[in-house]
């Protein structure tokens, strides 16, 4: 891939043309492996919840996957009950909605597409298969007769997505800023997942340690498909406190905060040490402070001093991450995806707007006394 910042032995055109074309790789990588592992965790939500729901009186179970992802306003623009077929239909077909797993595959197809020379023809073919059987789906594949079917297949291509990338990426910077894509979003959506479950999901007559409690932990497990790791661990304990920590603080995990923490930050520092990029500094200072914050603390400490703000402030930590490695690897972000601008750049801009015109002033009063100073003849 070459470094993002740097010359490129070999490169055609200028330094600073590689360096435009190689950070646009960069982000492309990043968002790919954002919207493929957050399509896989929407099919797995979208699946509990019809299960759950289907074999337990719950109010608000629909209701949870929408406050999971910010979406209630934008939901109920266009909807009212937040039913079954409603949800569905909005995360799974709605290409209005950019969080849709519609939009989230037609995106992550033109990433794939603008990182065609970087990828394997396997991986190529795998997203447009997967993306053209996405755009054929219409209402009746999301009845609740088939919805559970549907996910189950959704899953399976994000896992054979995994599969390619696992076999066929080469392993230069494209490889860590892929790892730092995906993990930075497993961390976020398990921070929302605990977050809403936690304060959000148990009915108001059923107890802790109730059956309806018990089983709604049991669906968070399998929401993040984290259940029989917790049963081999924990074979007996399924309290609200338990599945919390391992969710957040345990360092096996697949899809624990903790571990999904320290791959970003050695992704980034392998980039520092392997590849001389070190403009992930503040990224990586950021991500220190975040891990001691959790390895300082228990399970038990957190909630008691709060959980829903803790983790409110590690997501609003997260985004910091990603505007972070934003600003240190790229700076403008393909059409439709989000980018912060870097800190002070209207500033730098001005600054350098009013340097311009200083010195254009300083070239006229120059030419004038020039001018002046000239000799008259004759």
């Amino acid at each position: 891939m070459g470094a993002v910042s740097g010359s490129v032995p070999g490169a055609p055109g200028s330094t600073a043309q590689a360096q435009a074309l190689l950070s646009r790789y960069a982000e492309n990588i990043v968002w790919l492996a954002r919207y493929m592992e957050r399509i896989e965790n929407l099919a797995r939500i979208i699946d509990v919840t019809e299960t759950f729901t289907r074999t337990s009186q719950v109010e608000n179970g629909w209701r949870s996957i929408l406050q999971i992802n910010a979406d209630e306003a934008e939901y109920h623009a266009s909807r009212q009950d937040a039913d079954m077929q409603g949800v569905a239909e909005f995360y799974v077909l709605d290409t209005a909605n950019p969080n849709s797993i519609a939009s989230l595959i037609n995106t992550s197809r033109e990433n794939a597409r603008t990182l065609r020379p970087l990828i394997s023809t396997e991986m190529w073919t795998h997203i447009n298969v997967f993306h053209n059987w996405v755009r054929q789906l219409t209402g009746e594949d999301i009845r609740s007769s088939r919805l559970s079917g549907l996910c189950a297949r959704l899953k399976q291509e994000c896992q054979t997505h995994n599969g390619i990338i696992e076999g066929t990426f080469y392993r230069d910077q494209g490889w860590y800023f892929y790892m730092i894509g995906k993990y930075l979003e497993r961390g976020d959506q398990t921070t929302r997942l605990v977050d809403i479950k936690y304060h959000t999901l148990l009915p108001r007559e059923a107890g802790i340690g109730s059956p309806v409690d018990i089983s709604q932990w049991s669906a968070v497990l399998r929401s993040a498909a984290a259940y029989h790791a917790y049963r081999r661990v924990m074979p007996r304990a399924l309290t609200a406190p338990a599945v919390a920590g391992f969710l957040l603080l345990n360092n096996a995990s697949p899809r624990s905060l903790v571990l999904a923490l320290r791959q970003v930050y050695g992704s980034l520092s392998q980039l520092r040490t392997d590849y001389g990029l070190r403009q992930g500094g503040i990224a990586l200072e950021r991500l220190e402070e975040l891990r001691a914050a959790l390895s300082d603390q228990t399970i038990e400490q957190i909630i008691l001093r709060g959980l829903h703000e803790f983790l409110d402030w590690v997501q609003v930590e997260l985004r910091h991450i990603q505007n972070d490695v934003a600003d240190a690897f790229w700076s403008v972000a393909p059409t439709g995806q989000r980018a912060e601008p870097a800190a002070g750049t209207g500033m730098t801009q001005e600054m350098s707007g009013m340097t311009q015109s200083l010195g254009g002033m300083t070239q006229i009063l120059g030419d004038m006394r020039q001018h002046l100073d000239t000799p008259r003849t004759g």
